[in-house]
């Protein structure tokens, strides 16, 4: 609904501006000062509210046309989600500082700037937009806020304008939540893309070790059935010849005569370690 502010009692005075009447008044300091970044070694601005007091009185809403005589009691201004105040008056307040001042703001990392005093109202004759739960109390109508929690507005805005700011605000996050979708989805797929391909390296490398111990195993079984007496006799050194010395004085039988020819000099028994004075051939018969 549509109307225009009327106090139900008494009104409130601005405390800076003559004759500025209104049912809402808010008086904000605030705090400016500039931080020093250790970060990026930047000041920055810096905002605090010191001190907000705000003053409320009953109000109505009535028509904008003359003669009507139906009244609209607003409750619970200050929950509503978008509530037009006009600023009346705003004064900045600069800092004095001296040259210690100076010094001692640049070793903390701190300096302020001033105190912003504002004064915010609601004033008698403004034309507001109500949305909320309307009740009858007796023979009041009341506005109120909504108790299934759905928000509520007192805006100055027409209620066309207010309708297509919200459904603004609704497309954007619409929006902003199929891109964060598409995102996630896309981070999802490439996370399943990366362990499935894990997955088939590893189970690659497995399919590997199995064949290569299958094929160990074959040939070990080949070299047993076939070669048995071969490999019990084989050169300790090359595994492939037969054994055919016998190293003196220590006698040893374990290498061929190509390997004891290429052992170095002073030649040594692979086996013991002790120096070979002779090598005897050997003969299988």
């Amino acid at each position: 609904l549509s109307g225009v502010v009327r106090s139900v009692k008494e009104t409130l005075s601005s405390q800076f501006v003559e004759n500025c009447k209104g049912v809402v008044q808010r008086l904000t300091l605030q705090e400016h000062k500039m931080v020093w970044n250790r970060t990026t070694h930047l000041w920055n601005d810096y905002e605090k509210i010191i001190h907000q007091r705000t003053n409320t009185t009953p109000f109505d809403l009535v028509p904008q046309e003359e003669g009507a005589s139906v009244t609209v009691r607003v409750m619970k201004p200050l929950d509503a989600a978008e509530l037009s105040l006009e600023t009346v008056y705003e004064k900045f307040h600069p800092s004095v500082q001296s040259f210690t001042d100076v010094i001692g703001h640049y070793i903390s990392g701190e300096r302020p700037k001033g105190i912003q005093e504002t004064e915010q109202m609601l004033k008698v004759g403004t034309a507001l937009t109500g949305v909320g739960e309307l009740v009858l109390d007796n023979t009041t109508i009341k506005l109120q806020p909504p108790k299934q929690g759905m928000p509520y507005y007192l805006s100055s805005v027409d209620f066309n304008s207010l309708l297509q700011k919200q459904e603004s605000n609704v497309r954007f996050w619409k929006i902003l939540t199929v891109i964060f979708g598409f995102a996630a989805c896309a981070v999802l797929f490439f996370i399943l893309r990366k362990q499935y391909r894990h997955h088939r390296e590893r189970r690659h490398l497995k399919q590997m070790e199995d064949e290569f111990r299958q094929a160990q195993e074959r040939l070990m079984r080949e070299m047993n059935v076939e070669g048995g007496e071969t490999l019990k006799n084989a050169c300790v050194i090359c595994l492939s010849n037969t054994k055919s010395c016998v190293f003196l004085e220590c006698g040893h039988v374990c290498s061929c005569n190509e390997c004891y020819r290429a052992l170095p000099e002073p030649k040594m028994c692979p086996i013991c370690r002790q120096a070979i004075s002779r090598v005897v051939p050997l003969y299988n018969s």
